[in-house]
Formats: structure tokens, sequence, C-alpha cells
């Protein structure tokens, strides 16, 4: 993943699955915080964390600041 608009639309995905989850029951706080091996939620949130703070370095790194 280069761009950060590439990262940025990655994390849209990612929020879209997790809302169809949420919507269609499939999301309990169970199966968020500890997902089944082979789950459609294993690892969601540490690749969503991972993403994201890939952006916040982005942008630190765009304006010339420290995180």
């Amino acid at each position: 993943m280069s761009s950060k608009q590439e990262k940025i639309q990655k994390l849209l995905e990612m929020q879209r699955k997790f809302i169809e989850f949420e919507q269609t029951g499939k999301l309990t706080a169970e199966s968020y915080w500890l997902p089944e091996q082979g789950s459609e939620l294993e690892g969601f949130k540490d690749e969503y964390t991972k993403v994201a703070m890939k952006v916040v370095d982005d942008a630190h790194e765009e304006v010339g600041s420290k995180p």
C-alpha cells in the first residue's frame, strides 16, 4: 500500500465491512475481541489499526511534525 489515498480507501472498505457485520448480526463483543480462527473478523482489529497508524504517520510526515 503506497499512497495515502489507497490507505484511506482500505480503511473505508474495512469500515463498510464492519458495518455490514454489525447490521447482519454477525458482530458480537466476543466475535470482535476474540474472533474464531478462520473467521472474517480474525485479524480485523490489528489490520485496521495498522493501516490507520500508517495514515497518521503519513500525515505527520507530510506536515513535518512528530507523533
